[in-house]
């Protein structure tokens, strides 16, 4: 049976996360549902290289599903973005070996975060980037990103409602944040993240621009492995699933 995997972005504004929820719109339950009449009420299921809060983007997801027809790949995509709801599309379709999994077949994944860093709000931009008006020091932003690089154990910076069983520890291969503008964007690329784990290290880097943390804090978080000292998990509207990098 022909494996297609696809690459799609959506809008997370209108969603309640990636995941199927019965009583809630979710992007896996609107594609699954678009599979569905394709395949004449036959269920198919989808797996995703990762999961999506509610209010998060997708610049770059990864989802994979098996399916009974031999169809175009050009055809695939055109058959499922006619039928798909606007806050969907579908970028890629490719035919790929039964082994390939969406999600253990990913060797790194990159997330991006935008923080609107300006006096006033932009209504604009309240669904796509974190709104947070006040002065930041992004020199001392980014010599904390420098400390969130290598490979540590990130329990201080994952939710304590994670459902991550076994370690913890991950590699992060680039944390950097730049500002343009009045917008802030961080970049995140990793073997592999934890339950808000890019949420929280947004979270503290911004306390480290306002002064209330310094930026070798970090090194001491990471060794304390106790979610409680690293602050809040910031909002998800600044959230993007930016790229899925897999194995050759």
């Amino acid at each position: 049976m022909p494996r297609l995997k696809c690459k799609i972005k959506y809008d997370g504004s209108g969603f309640s996360g990636f995941q199927r929820q019965p009583q809630n719109r979710t992007v896996q339950g609107s594609i699954e549902g678009v599979l569905k009449k394709m395949h004449k009420g036959s269920e198919i299921h989808l797996q995703a290289s990762g999961r999506t809060d509610t209010g998060v983007h997708a610049i770059g997801q990864v989802i994979h599903f098996d399916s009974p027809y031999t169809i175009p790949e050009e055809n695939w995509k055109r058959a499922m973005n006619t039928l798909l709801p606007d806050d969907i599309y579908i970028d890629e379709v490719e035919e790929v070996s039964e082994d390939f999994h969406a999600r253990y077949s990913a060797k790194e994944k990159e997330y991006h975060y935008f923080v609107w860093n300006a006096k006033e709000p932009n209504v604009f931009k309240r669904n796509y980037s974190y709104n947070f008006p006040y002065e930041l020091d992004m020199e001392k932003m980014q010599e904390g990103c420098t400390y969130l690089m290598g490979t540590h154990d990130f329990t201080t910076f994952s939710s304590a409602k994670s459902t991550a069983k076994g370690s913890k520890i991950r590699t992060l291969y680039q944390a950097a944040c730049q500002k343009n503008g009045d917008e802030i964007e961080f970049v995140f690329k990793g073997s592999g993240f934890l339950y808000n784990m890019v949420r929280i290290m947004v979270s503290v880097l911004l306390d480290i621009g306002q002064g209330r943390r310094q930026p070798t804090d970090i090194i001491d978080l990471l060794e304390k492995k106790d979610r409680q000292l690293a602050g809040k998990t910031i909002s998800p509207q600044g959230l993007y699933l930016w790229n899925v990098t897999y194995k050759k």
